[in-house]
């Protein structure tokens, strides 16, 4: 049985690229006969500046948009973060693993590091480190597959890298994983610069489409999102017509069609809008529906919560002591 495992950062509100990118395939991967465990990685929104109430907010809102999209107490574990102190605990033997220079390669620190640095503000060591705490995730409960983005790809392979050089150290500990990827819609771009992912992360522009927008909001972004200069008609060509071929994504992850073939069955831009803004208001209303009934009742939501970490914490615990020991560590 293979165990299965992700997360996400409750830094801003999920988004139409978070839904498709992971969460929906989060939800197909508890059907499977494999052990699943879904994570809201709350430590990883305190890398940057961050309002403590609002971390707390978007925190209970995304297990409760995970929970609204399908996920199951029955079939998977789903937790937070903090409340297992074992992720912290291996984080620590796993930056004595990594080196200074493979963190600083990773692409989204040398972003995120720019952006902050331009903008005046401190970057803050966790920024740095905190690839290493995502291996601590994965690798604290063995996991063998972890369904991300497309832009997580690069974190994953550290993580291998670090499992890999843990068990040649010190002796057989962890299981190296594999990241897994949807076939389409893995990278859902922004409506207003189809260059760039459509991230949730202090974002409120017309780009981004997020899961709890009402329909006519969902509508008036799509209609109004760029498409691509010239008078070519409606072609799949993400690096010519990156504008085009992300509403072909979005249809094609909607409706379960293929891209290329979507595109001949449009002659103009407006229909093809039109098809989208439609599928996309009906794969997010089921899901805002159940939203809405759950966040009228917070303790069930918090109840999964509680015995979820406790089941997380029986996994992890004995991983994590192992680690100690293999590592040197005295045993209390």
């Amino acid at each position: 049985m293979t165990r299965i495992f992700s997360g996400v950062k409750p830094t801003g509100h999920l988004t139409l690229g978070n839904y498709l990118g992971a969460v929906r395939q989060w939800v197909a991967a508890e059907q499977e006969p494999d052990e699943a465990l879904f994570c809201v990685v709350d430590l990883h929104a305190l890398t940057v500046e961050h309002d403590p109430a609002r971390v707390r907010r978007l925190s209970r809102q995304a297990a409760t948009l995970l929970l609204a999209a399908g996920l199951t107490p029955e079939k998977c574990t789903l937790f937070v973060q903090s409340h297992v102190d074992e992720h912290a605990r291996l984080s620590y033997l796993l930056e004595c693993t990594a080196s200074d220079g493979e963190l600083r390669r990773m692409v989204q620190y040398k972003e995120k590091a720019a952006k902050a640095q331009a903008s005046g503000e401190g970057v803050r060591l966790s920024l740095l480190t905190y690839p290493v705490l995502m291996a601590a995730d994965i690798l604290a409960y063995r996991t063998g597959e972890v369904p991300v983005g497309e832009d997580q790809r690069q974190h994953v392979e550290l993580t291998r890298d670090l499992a890999v050089r843990f068990n040649q150290r010190y002796g057989y500990t962890f299981t190296v994983p594999k990241a897994t990827h949807p076939v389409v819609a893995a990278r859902v771009m922004d409506l207003q610069d189809p260059r760039s992912k459509m991230g949730k992360s202090g974002d409120t522009g017309p780009g981004v489409v997020f899961i709890l927008d009402e329909p006519e909001a969902v509508r008036k972004k799509v209609m109004r999102a760029v498409t691509d200069s010239g008078d070519g008609g409606v072609v799949y060509d993400p690096a010519a017509r990156p504008g085009v071929a992300n509403l072909l994504d979005i249809l094609a992850a909607c409706t379960g069609g293929e891209p290329a073939a979507l595109a001949d069955d449009y002659t103009g831009y407006g229909a093809l809008k039109r098809d989208v803004a439609d599928a996309v208001v009906e794969l997010l209303r089921p899901v805002r529906e159940r939203h809405a009934e759950l966040a009228a009742d917070p303790g069930t939501v918090e109840a999964v919560l509680r015995a979820g970490a406790g089941r997380a914490r029986a996994i992890a615990r004995p991983v994590v002591d192992s680690a100690y020991r293999a590592i040197g560590l005295l045993e209390p």
